[in-house]
């Protein structure tokens, strides 16, 4: 596992960079001249519910490095857990973390991860580069639709592996933009395509946090049958507000989360 936290994150980013083309062109878009006011409020990290790449598997390399668990989160209609964690350290990013739970899924879907997970020697899920390490097996464009008409979440794991799902510029530290309507309408300007499920804004001042997301990128992905051009990554965008103690609220918000998973929806 690293030891550095700052190299574990950088190495995320260009691992994140080379499948998400967009995200340096909404750094040059959102940052001052400076380019140091474009902080990364948090990423997120997909994995099944299966021992030997569970939630607390992946969690084990951000604790290692300080991490302290905060909340828990419950997506009933995708079949997901998560929880989050953050560090003593304000500045480093916080990290959210979710699983598919294979037991509330079909039998095909379930038997279909559980051979794709064998393939990972046991060694690489604590190795340095697991968390942006990819794919370690190889799935054919069927078995992606297959995964994909019942759980897009799975077949976008199948189709990435291990690897940051997205980044998130935190807009409070924003030097040009003081709202998130006003990054959302430099977004739109540009060109770029937000995911609008539940509102391009989800979240309110009242529960602490707002939060938009672009749509990910659509990018060539090797199959074993060929090239297809899928959904890969996205940027997302999130204000954060002073809770009674005058503190940021730090956590998330299910009803908002449970939204900006679909910034990968096939489309």
């Amino acid at each position: 596992m690293h030891t550095d936290v700052n190299a574990l994150f950088e190495n995320l980013w260009q691992n994140y960079l080379s499948v998400t083309p967009s995200a340096q062109k909404v750094h040059a878009l959102l940052g001052s001249s400076q380019q140091d006011d474009v902080i990364n409020d948090h990423i997120a990290l997909r994995t099944f519910n299966l021992p030997k790449v569970s939630l607390d598997k992946l969690a084990a390399h951000f604790l290692a490095l300080g991490y302290k668990e905060g909340g828990e989160y419950h997506f009933e209609a995708k079949k997901l857990y998560a929880k989050h964690f953050e560090h003593a350290d304000p500045t480093l990013p916080k990290v959210f973390i979710s699983e598919l739970l294979l037991d509330k899924c079909s039998a095909s879907l379930k038997s279909t991860i559980e051979d794709l997970v064998a393939q990972i020697p046991e060694e690489a899920v604590s190795a340095d580069n697991f968390l942006y390490s990819g794919t370690h097996w190889q799935v054919s464009s069927s078995t992606y639709q297959q995964l994909l008409a019942e759980s897009e979440y799975a077949a976008w794991v199948a189709a990435w592996g291990y690897r940051a799902n997205h980044f998130t510029v935190n807009v409070n530290y924003l030097e040009k933009y003081a709202a998130l309507e006003d990054v959302n309408a430099a977004l739109k300007q540009a060109g770029f395509l937000l995911n609008t499920a539940g509102g391009e804004i989800k979240g309110t001042p009242e529960v602490f946090l707002e939060q938009s997301a672009t749509l990910a990128d659509i990018v060539p992905v090797q199959f074993l049958d060929g090239e297809t051009q899928i959904p890969s990554c996205f940027y997302e965008f999130a204000r954060r507000y002073p809770l009674a103690n005058g503190q940021l609220y730090s956590g998330f918000v299910a009803a908002s989360a449970d939204k900006i998973f679909e910034s990968t929806n096939a489309r």
